[in-house]
Parts: C-alpha cells; sequence; structure tokens
C-alpha cells in the first residue's frame, strides 16, 4: 500500500521531474541489421553525425566508432554487442539499435528486433542478399517488423542496385519497391534519384557529405527512372483503394499522397521501400533519416502489446500510452565495471520514475527503481523519468533477468518472452591458481547472466568446467572478456561439439524400484514406451495411467525423473532429443511409495529403454556460404569435400568473378577453417556459417566419440 502511494505521488508529480522529450507519434525506435560487413556501423555512426549526436565520424577501419566500443570490436571491426543510442532528426526522436552481422551473436539481433518498432536493412551493393541477410529478415518476420532497405557501397566496383533488388525479391521473398535511383554506381556513383520528387540529389564531398543539392537528373536515365517511378506508383495504389481509383483514371498522384499511401503500405508489410547510398563516401544517409521518420511507425502505430495477467490468467493489453499503467520489458542485462548491472528497458506504456516500486511480473518479486540512463553507446546520462516508447537502462537491479516483464505493481502484467537458440559448441576452461577459482566462477555468472546463448556446466565425468556457446568467435569473445574485463588466468581446452543422442524405435521397459533397509521401505513401479518424434520436437510425455494404478500425486515425480534421465543419454552422455514417453501402467504401496522411489524408477526405466530402442548420435549440420575467386573453386571445393561437406550449390557472381559455395558441413569440421580458407585463397575468400540442422553421425566416427568419451561401443 505503501508503494503505491509512493508511486502516485512521484507519477502525479512526474511532469515537474521531466518532461517527455518527444511526442509518441515523433518517436522512432528502429533497429539497423544486415550480413556482416554491409555497413551497418558505418551508417549508424554517419546517422549520428548528420543529427549532430557526434560531432566526428567513426571509422570501423580506425577502431573509432562511437557504436563499437568494446576493445574486441575495435581490434576485429566487427559488431558483437548490440549498441543502442538516440538521436534527433526533422523534430523526431530516433532510438537507434546497432546489431550485430555474425551468427555468433544472432542473440543480439533477436532480442532488439523483438522491442523494436521497425529496421533498416542494410544491403552490400556489391554482395546483395547474403546468408546472414536472410536469417536477421526471417528474425525481423517473425516479429513483424516493418522495414526499409538501403542498398549501401554504391561505390564499390561491383556494384549493381538493381541485381540487390532483385535478389531481395527472389530470396527474401518480399516486394521490395525502389524510391530512388543512383545516379552512376561505383567510381562513378555520384548521387541518387528521388522518384517520388522526381528530383535529383548531390553531396558536397569538402562538408562530408553535410551540404546536400539539387542536381539534374541525367537524360541517359530519365527512361528508367520513369518506368521505376511507375512501377513505385502501381505497387502503392495496389495498397490502396482510394489512390488505386485515381491511378486508373490517370489523376496525378501529389507528393503528399505518395508518401501517405507509401507509409501505409510499409507499415502494413506489404511494402519494403528501397534507397541507395555509400555511408562511408557520405552519400545518401540524410534521404534515409528521412525515410525513417516518413515510413517506419511510431510506437502508436503498431498493434498494442499483449500479454497475460499472472493472476486471472486472462490476456491483457497494453495502449502506448503515458496515462496506460506501466510495463516494460527487459531485453538486455549489461555488466559495468564502474555501476553494476544494467538493465535495458523497452517501455510499452505508462511512466517510470525515479524512486518508484516496480513488480517484476515474471519472477513475482518488486524492484524500486534507483537511478534511470538514456544511453549513447557504453556513455550514459541521467533521467528522472521515462515514457512509454523509451528505450532506456535502469542501474541497480537485483532479480530482473533478460526477457522479464516489469510493470505496475496494481496493474500486473507478463509479456511474451524470447526465446534463444541453443548453444552447439563448448570449451573446457580450468583456472590457473585458487584465487582464479572464486574470480572466475563470479565473472562467468555475469557473462550468463548478459547472453542468452552463454550456458556454463560441469561435466559429470571429468569434473571440468564446460563454456558452451554459438561458435568459435562467440568462445573466443567470452573468453577474451574474462582475461581482460575480470582479470581471469585460464587454461582453455579445445572447442568440443555439443552432440545429442535419439533413439530410432519404440521400446518397453517395466521396472521396480525397491529398497528395504529398516523401517520404512522405498517402492515405485512404472511401465513405460519410449517412441521416436520428428525432429525438432524435443520432450515429450503423456500420463494414460488409469483406474489410479499410480496415484495422482506420484505423477509429477514420474515426469521429474524422465526429464532428469534425458539430460544424458546411454551412448555417449549426451542429452537426449526428439523422444516420447507413455506412461501406461504400474503400482504402488500404500506404505513404502514415495515420490523419490517413483522418479528413480521412472529414470531407471528410461535409461533401459533407450538402450532397446536403437540410439543414435546426431551431431551440429552448419549451413555454410563461401565466396572465393573463381580461381580458388577447385581447392575450396576439394577442402569442403574432405570435411564431409554436402555441397548444395555453386553460383558465379556475374559481375565480380566470384563463386558462391553454399553447403553443408557438420560443425565437428569446422574448426579452424578460416585459418585454412585464407591459406587456399591467399586471404581472398570469406564465409559465413549457421547452425541448420542435427544429422545422425556416421558409425566409424560415432565410434570413436562414444569411446573417448568413456563408453563402450
Amino acid at each position: 500500500m505503501r508503494a503505491t502511494k509512493q508511486n502516485r505521488m512521484i507519477s502525479e508529480n512526474r511532469r515537474s521531474i521531466e518532461q517527455r522529450r518527444f511526442p509518441l507519434t515523433h518517436t522512432r525506435n528502429i533497429g539497423i541489421m544486415a550480413h556482416i560487413d554491409a555497413g551497418k556501423t558505418t551508417v549508424t555512426e554517419r546517422m549520428l553525425y548528420y543529427t549532430g549526436k557526434v560531432h566526428r565520424m567513426g571509422e570501423v577501419d580506425d577502431g573509432t566508432t562511437t557504436m563499437d566500443w568494446m576493445a574486441q570490436e575495435q581490434e576485429r571491426g566487427i559488431t558483437i554487442t548490440a549498441a543502442a543510442t538516440t538521436c534527433q532528426w526533422n523534430g523526431h526522436g530516433i532510438n537507434i539499435i546497432d546489431t550485430p552481422g555474425h551468427i555468433d551473436f544472432t542473440v543480439e539481433v533477436e532480442r532488439s528486433l523483438r522491442i523494436l518498432d521497425g529496421a533498416v536493412a542494410v544491403f552490400c551493393a556489391v554482395g546483395g542478399v547474403e546468408p546472414q541477410s536472410e536469417t536477421v529478415w526471417r528474425q525481423a518476420d517473425k516479429y513483424q517488423v516493418p522495414r526499409i532497405a538501403l542498398i549501401n557501397k554504391m561505390d564499390r566496383t561491383g556494384a549493381d542496385f538493381f541485381r540487390t533488388v532483385e535478389m531481395m525479391v527472389e530470396r527474401l521473398g518480399t516486394s521490395a519497391v525502389p524510391i530512388q535511383l543512383p545516379i552512376g554506381s561505383a567510381e562513378s556513383f555520384s548521387g541518387i534519384v528521388d522518384l517520388i520528387s522526381l528530383k535529383g540529389l548531390a553531396w558536397d564531398e569538402a562538408s562530408a557529405g553535410s551540404i546536400m543539392f539539387d542536381t539534374d537528373i541525367p537524360d541517359e536515365m530519365m527512361g528508367s527512372v520513369l518506368e521505376y517511378r511507375e512501377q513505385m506508383l502501381e505497387a502503392i495504389a495496389d495498397c490502396d483503394d482510394d489512390l488505386l481509383a485515381k491511378y486508373i483514371d490517370g489523376i496525378e498522384l501529389s507528393e503528399e499522397e505518395i508518401k501517405a499511401g507509401l507509409r501505409n503500405a510499409t507499415l502494413s508489410g506489404k511494402i519494403v521501400p528501397v534507397l541507395c547510398g555509400t555511408a562511408l563516401k557520405n552519400k545518401g544517409v540524410q534521404p534515409l533519416l528521412d525515410a525513417v521518420v516518413d515510413y517506419l511507425p511510431s510506437p502508436t502505430d503498431v498493434p498494442p502489446v499483449t500479454g497475460l495477467n499472472p493472476d486471472v490468467e486472462e490476456e491483457g493489453t497494453r495502449l502506448a500510452d503515458d496515462d496506460a499503467p506501466f510495463s516494460a520489458l527487459a531485453f538486455k542485462i549489461t555488466t559495468d565495471p564502474h555501476v553494476g548491472k544494467l538493465t535495458f528497458l523497452r517501455v510499452y506504456s505508462g511512466v517510470l520514475a525515479k524512486g518508484m516500486t516496480v513488480y517484476n511480473s515474471t519472477h513475482r518479486k518488486f524492484e524500486r527503481i534507483g537511478r534511470l540512463m538514456q544511453l549513447h553507446a557504453n556513455k550514459r546520462e541521467e533521467r528522472q523519468a521515462i515514457y512509454a516508447g523509451d528505450i532506456a537502462a535502469i542501474i541497480g537491479f537485483k532479480s530482473v533477468m533478460t526477457g522479464d516483464t516489469i510493470c505496475d505493481p496494481n496493474d500486473p502484467i507478463v509479456l511474451e518472452s524470447m526465446a534463444f537458440p541453443s548453444p552447439v559448441m563448448s570449451i573446457a576452461i580450468e583456472p590457473q591458481t585458487k584465487s582464479d577459482i572464486e574470480k572466475m566462477n563470479i565473472a562467468l555468472s555475469k557473462l550468463a547472466e548478459e547472453d542468452p546463448t552463454f550456458k556454463i556446466h560441469q561435466d559429470p565425468e571429468t569434473g571440468q568446467t564446460l563454456l558452451s556457446g554459438m561458435g568459435e568467435l562467440h568462445l573466443e569473445i567470452i573468453v577474451d572478456r574474462l582475461v581482460r574485463e575480470f582479470k581471469v588466468s585460464a587454461e582453455i581446452g579445445q572447442p568440443q561439439v555439443s552432440y545429442r543422442e535419439t533413439i530410432q524405435r519404440s521400446a518397453i521397459s517395466n521396472e521396480r524400484f525397491v529398497r528395504q533397509s529398516g523401517g520404512r521401505g522405498q517402492f515405485g513401479h512404472v511401465v513405460i514406451e519410449i517412441y521416436p518424434l520428428e525432429q525438432g520436437s524435443g520432450f515429450e510425455f503423456v500420463n494414460e495411467i488409469k483406474g489410479g494404478v499410480i496415484p495422482q500425486e506420484y505423477i509429477p515425480a514420474v515426469r521429474k525423473g524422465l526429464e532428469e534421465a534425458v539430460t544424458a543419454g546411454t551412448l555417449a552422455g549426451y542429452p537426449l532429443v526428439d523422444v516420447g514417453v507413455r506412461l501406461y501402467d504400474g503400482s504402488y504401496h500404500p506404505v513404502d511409495s514415495s515420490e523419490i522411489a517413483f522418479s528413480n524408477a521412472a529414470r531407471i526405466a528410461f535409461k533401459d529403454a533407450v538402450k532397446r530402442a536403437d540410439p543414435m548420435l546426431l551431431e551440429p549440420i552448419m549451413e555454410i556460404e563461401v565466396i572465393a575467386p573463381d580461381d580458388y573453386l577447385g581447392k575450396v571445393m576439394g577442402d569442403l569435400n574432405a570435411r564431409r561437406a554436402q555441397i548444395l550449390q555453386t553460383d558465379m557472381h556475374p559481375k565480380s568473378g566470384t563463386q558462391v559455395i553454399k553447403s553443408y558441413v557438420p560443425l565437428a569440421e569446422m574448426f579452424g577453417y578460416v585459418k585454412t580458407l585464407r591459406s587456399l585463397t591467399q586471404g581472398r575468400a570469406t564465409y559465413s556459417m549457421e547452425f541448420a540442422h542435427y544429422s545422425s553421425v556416421p558409425q566409424s566416427i560415432a565410434e570413436e566419440i562414444i569411446s573417448s568419451n568413456g563408453f563402450s561401443v
């Protein structure tokens, strides 16, 4: 009651504490997403420069970017963590999250898209739609995030705007509609044509692109300009009945009507407007900012967020409104050496002011708001209050984890959380000294709290601490952070693959667990059938007990025993997947039966049944795309075949003369591949990799793995 009264007093006084910075309709929450090296961070740096947020352009190659602030990011020239910032453009507040492009850090993209209203997809004009472009596009589809696209690097040799648009249509299945055309390409790229206003735009290089001016549309382009403008108008009209009627009647649409129609079509996901430019050469960024404001949604343009009231188990909604009950989602946690735990929040409704008490409805705990922060990469600005639509951070939360809902104690709601992929690779770590043990444990727990795809567990056989992650680079960064940030000295073992086990047929087991050691004994009896499930199904438990042969109070114990049993298979001790269990018979003793007895009986019965169900070892298969010069195709293909690759297709890049090789390769064969590829191609080839599926391990290799784990073949 005291907290409620305190919250009400703070809420009533919030206008005097700190005014809302921008109206909700003038707020944009966007993410910059793309494949590795498409230019996301450079685009973000230019956006910050032209909006006046920073006064010096950071460069990825020089390690001077604002958004890539980690030492590991600056050294490698890649984005590892999603960095948040905010800027202003034409009276609008734009919250920007710059996301990584590497598949090892896909969790950063996943949780960012979960809380964003819109996104800018950046494509390389040379590479077009690349593998990770497809991955992040699918993630945006999953959360129904409206997008605009920027075809970047138009100044590069081999740049092809029109081919990239075609690839967007073919590979992404989207309605990509150019609203700009490039004037020239590669070295001749000098500006753009705006198809809405029918004007040419160019940039003054002496002012680092700050001065933008109108220019004539080249005569040789006029035919294609009119053709693509007509296609744009037709696409917009198809999404709006009123505009379609005018278009059919031959009535000229005004710029305002075109923009309004384009905005509505973008918000509904029917159209993806496509722009072009070169962020590195400072061309095309201001029109991109205009497009963010004109076509991407404000918090009021997206459907109200939905959730579940934990008290009455009923669905509820939250409108993007300052006067609605407060609700927010914690989408990221980081550890700062100076201030401690930072919790990133997206506020969906209501107002949060310093000193208020909020409710963690996910874990049913109360938290008091200490310090509120507006973020700018690794820099922070203290705030007194944050409002609906804001993205900010809290210092001092104790119980909040990634995916938790924070809300008004009087109006609880649990918003939909996030699902994260399971790790596919592990390494062993051993602290060098006794003093490093405690430091390492503290550091690992903090890193695991930050990153839901990073897991720590102990090998029951060897007692080793195992770190599991999404790939070699992911684990390499974790270890590097342990050394640099937490000053932990440790020995690192070779990477290990996260294998799985499954079964190939059904089997029945009838198991009694009986113990008698004086006094009350233990008795549990179960009859189960195990059976294979479709790939990706996980674990399934079906209770078919009838007539009370096993009392209802013991069924949860049976399930618990089964769930413990699936964590370690009988072949090599790896977790079992895609297995169903049917409990259909058993018996109990009125005195000696207990939950422990039934849990043990279920675990033993499961192990027994698995041995007779043709258990099989599974390994993670990765989808690999290698881009290599044509001269090295034979060497690359030969090496992939030696790694048990299944070649899916090879394509010739029509402009650059490179070969694109797509294949499935077992993860176990990919350790150290980057060094081999560089050696084979004199450093001219690149590759990307993402998890595809699990597949059976060949018998000869399976036997080696089983025996190396101390199991009998």
